[in-house]
């Protein structure tokens, strides 16, 4: 059986393929807790608003997430909603009545809330005009308190392929001051089996013009595990990222659900995946190629040069996870606009519409703000959410939980709470995924691996309904 190193730092960790065999299960990716599949069209507009006002209260911080859905041709192993069209021109619809949301949203919130993070998601946001991007910008602006002090984060997600440079100074105008782009992998032969072509030429001089109009931040998305990718050929695609240096990488498992999403049912031909042997050496090159070139692993998925806010964030312990991964900005609530956005206010997860058709039609010209929102479903969390929730996100973001500091805010006996749970952990204590006793658990190196099969034992969802379908763990 095969051995695989995997390097954190300047620390070599040894993973066995029966380690390997054992966690490689299916699992959430702990956006949120309890994760979506348990949410329900049994939430209310009266527990949204019940939310809304709750958080008022408490005159939280804001974090705004916009979905653009559309993309001018379909990347085959994307899981996002998204509407192909060629046309931007057929966008106009969709953003006004986004901007109806937005005044929605704007009335119902406290004015003296400030907006510390705000990202655009899709979809492909620069597909849309210097025009289109220009007004819904000023939509925003015109209704929220947007605070534009260095340590907020305003960010989007770009296609190189459908990105020109005036649209990156437009953006930056406007008060963007952070990209990420879509990169998925350089090699031509991986581009072409999922359909979404871009030269490294391309990237380069986009990374290149971004850098000297004063972006903060670029990020890269790369995923492993697609069709036709190797170890060798991934190995050039990390060489080519690293002269690039973008100052965080999020690096992606592809999840291959082609029951869940037609494109991959279509068109991704399963003899060209990579077995799981070859899928985890390419995890274990980038690891390894990621920290000789500085990026510190934040955790599943993950990096961030070390001077980077990520980094200091789970230094200080202040680090949080919401639906976009890892950030900052843990004090925030999340309101997603647009069709299929999610959010996540004060004790509450909601998801608008998912179909573009009758999200706009919810917001044609009829629309009166008695109306609300389109809710899909959503869920109100219970005592026991909340405390679960806290215990997986300190798994997740701090790699410690102190039983000391969840009994204080949730009045509980840890040990005797979650008596079978911490019986569970003793399996993953004799692998030496976890350092526990009576007032702690601490991921060890080779925890910090396996991270969501560490939080997993406190998904009582997890335990009740096993037939979600979720990614591999590992």
């Amino acid at each position: 059986m095969s051995n695989y190193i995997i390097k954190l730092l300047n620390q070599e960790i040894n993973i066995s393929s029966e380690l390997l065999s054992k966690y490689d299960k299916v699992g959430p990716r702990y956006t949120s807790y309890p994760t979506a599949p348990e949410w329900t069209n049994n939430f209310k507009q009266s527990d949204w608003l019940t939310a809304i006002e709750e958080s008022n209260k408490l005159q939280k911080d804001i974090s705004l997430y916009f979905h653009i859905p559309f993309c001018k041709s379909a990347c085959y192993y994307c899981a996002c909603n998204f509407v192909v069209s060629p046309q931007n021109k057929l966008a106009w619809p969709y953003l006004k009545a986004l901007s109806r949301e937005i005044k929605l949203i704007s009335q119902l919130t406290d004015p003296s809330r400030k907006v510390k993070q705000l990202h655009f998601g899709g979809g492909t946001p620069t597909y849309l005009s210097l025009e289109q991007i220009d007004y819904i910008v000023h939509e925003i602006k015109d209704n929220f308190n947007l605070n534009f002090s260095p340590d907020n984060e305003f960010s989007i997600e770009i296609d190189p392929r459908v990105t020109s440079f005036e649209h990156l100074k437009l953006l930056k105008d406007l008060g963007f001051n952070r990209v990420s782009m879509g990169i998925q992998d350089f090699d031509p032969n991986v581009q072409k089996a999922v359909n979404r072509i871009q030269s490294y030429e391309m990237v380069s001089g986009m990374v290149k013009y971004c850098r000297e109009i004063g972006f903060e931040s670029i990020n890269f998305d790369l995923i492993y595990g697609l069709p036709c990718q190797s170890l060798s050929s991934f190995t050039e695609t990390l060489d080519k990222v690293t002269v690039l240096n973008p100052d965080r990488i999020a690096l992606f498992n592809y999840a291959h659900l082609p029951s869940l999403r037609p494109f991959q049912k279509a068109y991704i031909n399963e003899s060209e995946l990579p077995k799981r042997d070859e899928k985890f050496l390419i995890f274990c090159q980038a690891m390894k190629v990621f920290a000789d070139h500085d990026y510190e692993y934040i955790g599943m998925d993950h990096f961030a040069k070390r001077t980077d806010e990520l980094c200091l964030a789970r230094a200080a312990g202040t680090l949080h996870r919401n639906f976009q991964g890892y950030t900052t900005k843990a004090g925030c609530d999340l309101f997603g606009l647009g069709m299929t956005s999610i959010s996540s206010i004060h004790d509450t997860y909601s998801q608008n519409e998912k179909r573009l058709t009758q999200y706009m039609s919810f917001f044609d010209e009829n629309y009166t703000p008695e109306s609300l929102n389109p809710l899909e479903k959503g869920f109100k969390c219970l005592d026991d959410d909340l405390l679960r929730r806290k215990v997986i996100n300190n798994l997740l973001c701090h790699e410690e939980l102190i039983f000391a500091d969840i009994e204080e805010e949730f009045k509980i006996d840890f040990n005797n709470y979650f008596k079978t749970e911490l019986a569970e952990l003793d399996e993953l204590a004799k692998d030496n995924l976890i350092d526990k006793n009576q007032k702690s658990i601490k991921l060890t190196s080779l925890g910090r691996i396996f991270l969501r099969n560490i939080a997993m034992p406190f998904d009582i969802y997890l335990q009740k309904n096993k037939n979600h379908l979720f990614s591999r763990t590992v």
